[in-house]
């Protein structure tokens, strides 16, 4: 069950970008309790993100207060509300702040994700779940 008043973060744990993205935004002091959750968990936001369609492969995932944030909407989202204390966010939020910018730049950003795994030999998400869904 999910706590309405936890904002959920949902990414790929295996991509070096997005584990160090998300640990690198400054979230808790702008919106209080917030779970990082690694899309290649059993976790129940992820099973919910299944439900409604969301694939996690082309973009991260915000879940707040019943709300779902996916992909540029998602790092739009998350640029607004992080702080702008460190170089890292305060760039974070130059660029992304934008809703068209962040549409524009996020396809980049999967594409330099999906790339990464490859060279370093890591599956998809969806690649890991279809050979677990597949087991008896």
């Amino acid at each position: 069950m999910l706590n309405e008043k936890t904002a959920y973060i949902v990414y790929d744990g295996n991509c070096p970008f997005c584990s160090r993205y998300v640990k690198l935004l400054r979230l808790r002091d702008t919106i209080g309790s917030i779970e990082l959750v690694d899309a290649r968990t059993t976790h129940p936001v992820v099973a919910l993100l299944d439900e409604k369609g969301i694939d996690l492969d082309e973009g991260m995932a915000l879940v707040q207060g019943g709300q779902i944030f996916s992909g540029h909407d998602c790092i739009n989202r998350l640029a607004l509300m992080s702080t702008r204390y460190g170089a890292f966010n305060k760039i974070n939020y130059f660029v992304f702040r934008n809703p068209s910018l962040s549409a524009l730049l996020y396809p980049v950003l999967r594409t330099s994700r999906n790339l990464t795994l490859k060279f370093l030999g890591r599956a998809k998400i969806g690649d890991n779940q279809l050979s677990t869904k597949s087991k008896p």
